[in-house]
């Protein structure tokens, strides 16, 4: 039996457009896990292993970076929807062509959203990057450090004066000291007595201590903002926060109110702190590279 050419070639033509079905069904989810092993294999196994842990390193930095802010929990939002929109896109295959289009759309304009959101994030990692020293001060004038402080800190507490103590470490605050008193002071516990004595014109503002010295007194420090704090906290731990959010210095608060001890750092407040623990935390944060602090509950 004859059959048409024309007829042939429809034949041909279903059976092709088929066969292409089935490839195109093969872009859904099994078949594109299966293409990205496929391709993995091709790749050297040293190769594939130190791509994932430079990508590992960046996706750590990033978030520990952000630990502590709002941003931290924004770019899990953002990265758990980013993450099911692809999923069910890659699952849909060719029946969702145009929410894959509007999605590829959406990444590039959620790029420029992210500048914008994370400004105060950018800006903080440009000042650490630009000012970033090469040498940490040695275990001895840590020591030192320590031990004036946590004098002054005591006596402060101890007599409901309040205190706001910054201790620079690898970010440089010279941007902040410039707006306040210059001192350049050899550091000692009656300096530090003297500055936060009510009615003295520098108590109400924060001390920046850099190598063992005062640098500057009556320093006005970035204030966190208002949702980050319970209510009962005032202007000092503001500052004092909101210090710690945007450098990595360590930050002694002395409350004038209750006499209690805290210490911000990486954007974590510390509160309701022993003249014995504020001296073991310091010793700890100025010997070794700032790491978070957990927050601690305590009663003001």
């Amino acid at each position: 039996m004859l059959v048409p050419a024309w007829s042939m070639g429809r034949a041909v033509g279903e059976t092709e457009i088929s066969r292409g079905s089935v490839i195109l069904m093969g872009t859904t989810m099994p078949g594109f896990l299966h293409n990205y092993l496929r391709r993995l294999t091709a790749h050297q196994w040293w190769v594939v292993l130190l791509e994932m842990l430079l990508i590992g390193v960046v996706v750590y930095s990033v978030l520990e970076f952000l630990r502590g802010t709002r941003g931290a929990r924004l770019i899990k939002g953002v990265g758990l929807f980013l993450l099911i929109a692809y999923t069910i896109i890659r699952l849909g295959g060719d029946k969702l062509l145009r929410v894959e289009f509007l999605f590829s759309r959406l990444l590039v304009f959620t790029s420029f959203a992210i500048v914008v959101v994370f400004q105060p994030e950018l800006r903080r990692a440009m000042i650490r990057l630009g000012e970033t020293r090469l040498f940490r001060p040695n275990a001895g004038s840590a020591r030192k450090t320590v031990d004036m402080i946590c004098e002054s800190v005591e006596y402060c507490a101890r007599n409901r004066i309040g205190a706001l103590i910054a201790v620079e470490r690898d970010v440089g605050l010279a941007g902040l000291t410039e707006n306040g008193t210059t001192l350049n002071a050899d550091l000692s516990s009656e300096l530090l007595d003297t500055i936060f004595w009510p009615g003295s014109l520098l108590h109400d503002m924060g001390v920046v201590i850099r190598e063992g010295k005062i640098v500057a007194a009556g320093v006005q420090f970035p204030l966190a903002e208002g949702g980050e704090l319970s209510q009962e906290m005032g202007a000092r731990h503001r500052a004092g926060l909101g210090l710690a959010q945007e450098t990595d210095a360590v930050v002694v608060i002395v409350s004038e109110e209750t006499g209690t001890i805290s210490i911000a750092e990486r954007g974590q407040l510390t509160r309701g702190l022993t003249a014995e623990e504020l001296r073991d935390t310091l010793v700890t944060l100025l010997r070794r590279p700032a790491t978070p602090i957990a927050p601690k509950s305590a009663a003001a």
